[in-house]
């Protein structure tokens, strides 16, 4: 009887234990919770460590590649060098602005050291506007009022240059370009414009190619821009020339003013005829035919041809360059047409006709359509003018009822007037000429 309380209080003992174990294993799994959140924490702190360790190496890295070397004195030397090239430049380009107000020219060094070795100055660059179909009209020239070999020579002896001054074709080295060359090696009396396209559209952009190319390699007191219409008295033009020596800023020739052209399609249009004013009336400027610019003036051009405009004819668009600078305009009439005195510069007979001719862009036959621009020299008028086309080969007309040959009738004008163009279009492949076969012709 006495072992019984002894099992019942070993009962007891294990459901005391038990009991105590189960409140001990709360805490600890309270604790081993939050010993799992604090490992993820530091675990997580110890990435973003990492990668801000990887990040900042990295800026290290560029940090020490950008990083300026040491300088030497090598190096100083150099920076105090550029520092004092920067200041040089500074000063040549105040010193360029200078001589650019004074009329200053891009081969200034080479043209003023051949005029300190001796060599004399030019009087003039004269330069005879030509085209690709008017090689009968050279030799016709070479043999009346312009020398040629030998007298030419002596010509320039005297300071007068002379050169007829043509661009490129728009097919760059096709026979119409190699004619020019072959003709240019045989005369010598070519200024060839290797930029400059040779298109009837293109005339007053010409005027800053043959102005800058003449500055560019003669050095003369005036440049003088003739077009191949005008039958020249060159000994008259020289005397003008020597009694205008050693003047600035001459702006010499037929001065004139008209109504500007706003009719689309009309002869002289001018597309941009709005920048003229309500009235549309042009500024004072000389006539196409015969311009002479001075040494500064034509220096002007040379330098600033990339930002001068060009309107639709090159009279109006040099007279228009002329209005920005200090030009005296010398109004001579000499050098107009209509002149009652003889003049320098006109055309006397229509045999001298000028002859344009531009690409149309058409195809006939497989061959280019051009468009036949015969200018009326000053102010000739006629009546009943019938013209004969001599040299033409491979001749198609667009026409069909006009069926030509070398020396045929190719177009009657029945009135002629004064100052007035007439355009025809025909196809060809060789060069022509076109003359004056009957009718009565007056010019005053």
């Amino acid at each position: 009887m006495e072992s019984l309380p002894t099992t019942v209080s070993s009962k007891s003992d294990r459901r005391g234990r038990s009991s105590k174990s189960q409140n001990t294993s709360k805490p600890s799994l309270i604790m081993a919770f939050f010993s799992c959140l604090a490992w993820l924490y530091v675990a997580g702190r110890l990435w973003q460590d990492a990668q801000h360790r990887v990040a900042l190496n990295t800026v290290l890295k560029k940090n020490l590649e950008l990083r300026p070397k040491a300088l030497t004195v090598d190096d100083k030397l150099m920076v105090l060098g550029c520092k004092d090239l920067e200041r040089r430049i500074v000063e040549t380009e105040m010193e360029l602005a200078q001589a650019k107000s004074q009329g200053y020219l891009k081969n200034q060094k080479s043209l003023s050291s051949s005029s300190s070795s001796g060599k004399k100055k030019m009087l003039a660059v004269i330069g005879v506007y030509t085209g690709f179909g008017s090689h009968l009209k050279r030799n016709k020239f070479r043999g009346s009022w312009m020398p040629r070999d030998d007298a030419l020579k002596k010509l320039e002896e005297r300071g007068v240059i002379i050169r007829f001054v043509i661009g490129r074709s728009a097919n760059r080295g096709d026979s119409l370009d190699r004619k020019i060359d072959q003709e240019n090696l045989a005369t010598k009396d070519f200024l060839i414009l290797e930029n400059h396209e040779e298109a009837q559209e293109e005339l007053p952009k010409k005027v800053k190619f043959f102005y800058s190319a003449a500055v560019q390699n003669w050095d003369a007191e005036f440049y003088v821009k003739v077009d191949d219409n005008v039958d020249l008295d060159l000994e008259g033009l020289i005397g003008l020339l020597e009694s205008r020596r050693g003047q600035d800023g001459a702006y010499i020739g037929c001065m004139k003013s008209g109504d500007v052209v706003t009719q689309e399609g009309s002869q002289w249009y001018e597309p941009e005829w709005w920048k003229f004013g309500d009235d549309k009336s042009y500024f004072r400027h000389a006539t196409g035919s015969l311009v002479i610019l001075s040494k500064n003036l034509a220096q002007y051009i040379n330098i600033n041809s990339g930002l001068l405009k060009t309107y639709a004819f090159d009279d109006t668009t040099i007279g228009s360059w002329m209005i920005g600078v200090q030009a005296t305009y010398i109004d001579d009439n000499r050098l107009c047409c209509s002149s009652t005195r003889q003049g320098f510069g006109c055309s006397r007979s229509f045999s001298d006709i000028s002859l344009k001719q531009s690409k149309t862009g058409k195809m006939v036959k497989n061959t280019p359509e051009w468009e036949v621009t015969l200018t009326n020299p000053c102010s000739c008028t006629g009546t009943d003018i019938t013209l004969t086309c001599d040299g033409f080969k491979s001749l198609t007309p667009i026409d069909p009822s006009q069926i030509l040959v070398a020396g045929d009738e190719c177009s009657l004008i029945n009135n002629l007037y004064g100052e007035t163009d007439f355009v025809f279009k025909y196809v060809w492949a060789e060069e022509f000429d076109i003359k004056i076969k009957s009718g009565e012709i007056a010019c005053s």
